[in-house]
């Protein structure tokens, strides 16, 4: 049997994407419709044929608890070994909440010896790719590596915006550089880290004693490593997002929208496997017209879609539009509104001839500039749009808002906030997932 163990790191809050993440973990984000941003990381490791996992969590939890829950789909709910969900915890004499990647690993190296683990594998819960890790332990192994690093080939026009990893002809890690101005490199850094468990423990050890450390891999542990350990790069060539940013996510999205995809999701030998909901099947009226996009099921189409993803159970009635956008489980479009270039959370209700994404004036988001900068629009979980609203582009709309929350022309110009300002009656405060 396998005796990698892998670790996912599941518990960040995701601050760049905004409101998306304001009441979920960043990795229980809806991803093509119908997949989790932590479907990717479970299922590559039951692909590679890793049957220990364990998903460390913290902020917001309850939304990935549920959606992992004891790990069947990924066929993880065994006896021995299988999956366990690892949270921070308090006690006496020891434990505190996670802070940062290292630290959150730190505080469960104690698996690591009861799993019997010969080799781990720390990951991150929110990247989108498909990957063999069996491989990389397999070349970890070959090389005797203390350390190894998934990395890849990233474009020198965007190099400046990953971790980047130096490395001489033989992939031996020379040198990290984190989102340089002038990139010296452009192998960039997956956040896929492969230890020998000795070593695992020796540096976690030492960065807990360490008085200026940050706890984190990338900025403090891998870098301390570097000229003391084998420290070794491997190639990886295949589709890999870091969805981190509302744009970045926006764009993944889209990516599988074209033809032929970047990555087959379902495919029989290598699926990207999620929780199955009991949905009926997608239903498209006389009126529906649909092109280049992703329907789940449960939808129901009188209106028009067009290059956009729609999760579970939305429904766009007759003379509504969605474009270029990505709406999650059941949003309401009602007759005659449209939504163009943006990200519609769940149970969102747009009234009869509201628009979102209107205009072409791309002034950013005035509370958050460095998220909402690119035209895209974020409506939060169970907001209201009014009727005839028009809310422009870089907008936010926050959670919950309902009609009396916009200004009395219930017009929303680019780079606006919604907020609720009014106290939700008891019957509508649903628990977040």
């Amino acid at each position: 049997m396998n005796k990698t163990v892998a670790l996912i790191m599941a518990g960040g809050q995701g601050n760049r994407l905004s409101i998306l993440s304001e009441e979920r973990a960043k990795p229980a984000l809806p991803f093509a419709g119908k997949y989790r941003l932590i479907d990717f990381a479970l299922s590559n490791c039951v692909n590679s044929g890793i049957a220990r996992v364990g998903v460390l969590t913290q902020y917001r939890p309850s939304s990935l608890n549920e959606h992992v829950g004891a790990g069947r789909p990924w066929e993880l709910d065994r006896d021995r070994g299988g999956l366990l969900l690892l949270q921070p915890y308090r006690g006496r004499r020891s434990g505190d909440w996670y802070k940062g990647t290292a630290d959150a690993i730190y505080q469960n190296l104690p698996l690591l010896d009861e799993w019997g683990a010969q080799t781990v594998l720390v990951l991150s819960g929110d990247h989108v790719y498909k990957m063999r890790y069996d491989e990389m332990v397999a070349y970890h192994q070959a090389r005797e590596a203390d350390v190894t690093l998934g990395v890849m080939e990233v474009p020198w026009e965007e190099a400046s915006r990953f971790g980047l990893v130096v490395t001489d002809q033989d992939d031996q890690v020379l040198a990290f550089e984190e989102k340089p101005a002038r990139p010296k490199a452009r192998l960039a850094s997956m956040g896929v880290y492969l230890f020998e468990p000795r070593v695992l423990k020796e540096v976690l050890e030492e960065d807990a004693s360490s008085r200026g450390s940050t706890r984190d891999f990338g900025h403090d542990v891998l870098p301390a490593m570097l000229g003391r350990y084998r420290v070794l790069a491997y190639r990886f060539s295949g589709y890999w997002r870091d969805v981190g940013t509302v744009e970045s996510y926006w764009k993944a999205n889209m990516d599988f929208l074209e033809e032929p995809p970047p990555l087959i999701l379902d495919s029989g030998d290598n699926p990207v496997r999620t929780r199955p909901y009991d949905r009926p099947p997608a239903r498209l009226g006389r009126s529906a017209v649909v092109q280049q996009s992703l329907l789940c099921h449960g939808t129901v189409i009188q209106g028009t879609v067009l290059h956009s993803v729609l999760s579970r159970g939305v429904v766009v009635e007759e003379g509504a539009v969605v474009q270029d956008s990505i709406l999650f489980d059941d949003v309401v479009v009602r007759r005659g509104a449209t939504i163009s270039t943006a990200v519609v959370d769940k149970e969102v209700v747009l009234g009869e001839e509201a628009a979102v994404g209107y205009g072409e004036d791309n002034t950013p988001n005035a509370d958050e500039p460095d998220a909402l900068n690119t035209g895209i629009t974020v409506v939060g979980k169970r907001a209201v749009v009014p009727g005839g609203a028009r809310i422009g582009r870089n907008c936010r709309i926050m959670p919950g808002v309902r009609e009396s929350d916009y200004p009395p022309s219930h017009l929303v110009p680019s780079g606006s906030t919604v907020e609720r300002t009014t106290r939700r009656p008891a019957a509508e405060r649903v628990p977040a997932h």
